[in-house]
């Protein structure tokens, strides 16, 4: 069956989510896309326990504690949220009416889109050894899904970065064995992170090797265990047990699709009008670090108010004769009944 909406939005980021809400303001509905199976883009993929201070009004937040928020702010819209699943077709059948199909097949008919997408969608760094891919979602990963199936495990972590420390510093309690392996002894983590690692693997409660993996053993199809060249002088060969490898490369973004749905691209940035948001495609418009402009800064910020110009750019293409008037979330009864909120409880 397909979904109709006014808005698709691709792209479930900080931005993409403040955009459910500034159309949901408009009285517009909206359904989001997103390839990553959570909603919070970099900030939760990247950072999701890591501080944010330039949030207006919020001294400091974590990356999950922003979506979580952000999550919360759009629910009187009831948005749909359709997510590990990445736009692989996008039409424009006319005006005001766009088809677009996801990855697991699921269908939208809508009167505007909008491009959230950051940077694009982001694919870890692989690890490149021979045949060992046939262990990905199994034993070999990418991402933690649930800290509890690392439990009593002898676990393995590749990466010298805030995800690889992070995890490491988690997960090792819990663990029959950890190591980390980093390729040099330098590390791209907090300090902080770094020293209380150290201070695990000096109270013996982790392992830190600096090296390079080579290769991996098995036994009946189990992988069991993985095999380092040391950077030491004599360049010793270790093997070490493992049940769980876990690998923290950092991830790639990629445009993919978006760069062959026909837009003006800059530096494989979407170009805009700046005084609406929108794409040399009619209907389609870019907000956050997808699009480009002359001043142009990357940041969430940012990102908010481009949301905020798209949506009102979007209101007015789909009611042209209308006068557009800014109204208040403050003292607009139309906003109140928009949110939900009993105006009679509001301060003034």
């Amino acid at each position: 069956m397909t979904i109709k909406t006014d808005v698709v939005i691709v792209g479930a980021g900080p931005v993409g989510l403040f955009q459910v809400f500034e159309l949901g303001l408009q009285g517009l509905s909206a359904c989001v896309i997103d390839a990553l199976p959570q909603p919070g883009g970099q900030c939760t993929e990247l950072y999701p326990d890591k501080p944010i201070f330039d949030i207006p009004a919020v001294p400091e937040c974590t990356g999950q504690q922003l979506t979580d928020n952000l999550l919360k702010q759009i629910s009187p819209f009831n948005p749909g949220m359709h997510l590990d699943q990445s736009v692989d077709t996008l039409e424009k059948r006319g005006e005001e009416d766009f088809y677009l199909k996801t990855s697991a097949g699921t269908e939208f008919e809508c009167r505007a889109v909008v491009v959230a997408a950051g940077a694009g969608s982001f694919t870890p760094v692989r690890v490149r050894i021979p045949d060992i891919e046939k262990y990905e979602n199994t034993q070999l990963l990418y991402r933690v899904r649930d800290p509890l199936q690392h439990a009593g495990k002898d676990i393995v972590v590749l990466g010298g970065g805030d995800s690889a420390l992070d995890w490491a510093i988690q997960l090792a309690p819990a663990a029959k064995s950890l190591t980390l392996v980093n390729r040099t002894e330098r590390f791209r983590a907090a300090q902080s992170s770094v020293d209380k690692l150290n201070a695990m693997a000096a109270a013996g409660e982790a392992n830190v090797l600096m090296g390079t993996l080579n290769g991996f053993t098995e036994q009946d199809e189990i992988l069991t265990g993985v095999s380092f060249t040391l950077r030491d002088e004599e360049k010793t060969q270790v093997t070490l047990p493992v049940d769980d490898l876990l690998v923290f490369f950092g991830l790639s973004p990629k445009l993919g699709p978006i760069e062959h749905w026909g837009f003006e691209l800059e530096r494989k940035m979407i170009t805009i009008d700046l005084s609406t948001f929108e794409t040399s495609v009619k209907g389609i418009f870019a907000i956050g670090d997808i699009n480009t402009y002359k001043g142009k800064k990357k940041l969430i910020l940012s990102g908010f108010h481009e949301a905020a110009m798209a949506a009102y750019a979007i209101k007015q293409q789909f009611e042209p004769d209308m006068k557009l008037n800014v109204q208040y979330t403050t003292t607009s009864p139309l906003m109140h009944e928009r949110l939900g909120v009993d105006a009679d409880t509001t301060t003034t």
